[in-house]
């Protein structure tokens, strides 16, 4: 065999040992990974700014709220709620009041690839556990040019936040994408619903259906939810998602211990959306992983357009 030829059949025998290796490293054969891949996540990559939101009365009407991509609501001391609102797609100019941080938000944000977390502060017992997660904390000690003190309220209900100033900028990407959740059609079945409300020991979350608007309308503890112009708070879909709450080693400065929520593991659900209910299972097998929402057939539940609000409710 000449030279050339010899330099000819060593070239093509690299590249198909290049071939072969590669398709090793990714399943080969051109087959996609199942849904039982062993990764635990199956998300996007939407950079996010998850924003701690006060939930009592005089921290209302709240501000950029309704371009939130999710809202969680969870329960806090004295049986009251308190709100993680998720930007990714969109960003507000101004966001609030933001209020302190809780040990159930480190696990509730590991479903996302490192997230900012904008929070007023924490108690100092959980200070240096949210310097140990895998987030990004930006409090106004670390981040002081994004905060400033609104003049028409008392505090702690006027802290807000200019999220340019973190810096942080919106992707264009639903954060949903990172739950490895997407916009759908509905599952088969349901029930008509015209409205439900979450119950905590010391405050309620409304949701009434709008054909008109083609959405589900907030209220917050028997009252409208509005916008900081005076607009009605809506959501595309609602999940009422049931847990487990208990005593975490945590206490606010009257002594309450701060409740834990705890989002790993799985129970039943209930799905609101296109004013219809469906009954869901949820189940998250770590807290690296993903929150899997499925019909009791177990086919996934997609979303409709529009916010999406995750209520965590105690189990009874």
């Amino acid at each position: 065999m000449s030279a050339a030829g010899v330099k000819n059949r060593a070239a093509v025998l690299f590249a198909v040992l290049v071939l072969a290796v590669t398709a090793a490293c990714t399943g080969g054969g051109g087959s996609s990974p199942s849904s039982t891949s062993p990764s635990p996540r199956t998300g996007g990559s939407a950079d996010v700014l998850a924003v701690k939101i006060d939930n009592v009365a005089p921290a209302r009407p709240h501000t950029g709220l309704e371009r939130a991509d999710i809202v969680y609501v969870e329960q806090v001391e004295a049986g009251l709620s308190r709100i993680l609102a998720v930007y990714s797609s969109d960003l507000p100019p101004v966001i609030g009041p933001v209020r302190s941080a809780r040990e159930t938000d480190l696990e509730l944000l590991r479903q996302f690839d490192r997230p900012k977390l904008a929070f007023s502060g924490a108690q100092s017992r959980l200070l240096p556990v949210i310097d140990r997660a895998p987030l990004d904390p930006v409090p106004p000690s670390k981040a002081p040019q994004a905060y400033f003190r609104g003049p028409d309220r008392s505090a702690p209900h006027n802290l807000y936040l200019r999220p340019e100033r973190i810096p942080f900028t919106a992707t264009g990407v639903d954060a949903v994408a990172e739950l490895g959740l997407k916009v759908g059609a509905p599952p088969p079945g349901g029930e008509p619903e015209d409205s439900r409300t979450v119950r905590y020991p010391s405050a309620s979350v409304t949701f009434t259906w709008s054909a008109e608007g083609e959405r589900w309308l907030v209220s917050l503890d028997g009252a409208p939810a509005r916008t900081a112009e005076g607009e009605r708070i809506g959501a595309g879909t609602v999940v009422v998602q049931g847990v487990d709450v208990r005593e975490s080693d945590f206490r606010d400065r009257s002594g309450n211990n701060t409740p834990f929520t705890e989002t790993v593991g799985s129970g039943d659900a209930v799905v609101l959306r296109d004013g219809r209910t469906y009954d869901a299972r949820w189940s998250r097998s770590s807290a690296d992983a993903d929150t899997v929402f499925s019909t009791p057939e177990g086919r996934r539940v997609d979303l409709a357009e529009g916010p999406l609000w995750i209520l965590y409710a105690p189990r009874g």
